[in-house]
């Protein structure tokens, strides 16, 4: 398996957002947990730009597909 190509803060930096470990960190306890039935794209949280691009992202299986998912499981823990 190889390493992803962006880190988890590149995410953050690309969804113009903290990236920072306190800002990551913030973020995460002040969205999480997200509800089972909510697609992280979905989560009302994200401006329109932010939440189309999780969703092309992980649509087109881009290289950030892995870190979005990484972003998702962040999010939905307890």
């Amino acid at each position: 398996m190889q390493n992803p190509v962006h880190k988890f803060s590149d995410l953050f930096k690309q969804l113009g957002l903290p990236a920072d470990e306190v800002g990551i960190n913030r973020f995460l306890q002040t969205h999480g947990p997200l509800a089972p039935d909510v697609s992280l794209a979905d989560a009302p949280f994200w401006s329109s730009a932010q939440a189309s691009l999780l969703k092309e992202e992980i649509l087109q299986d881009a290289d950030w597909a892995e870190i979005v998912d990484q972003l998702d499981a962040a999010l939905r823990k307890r």
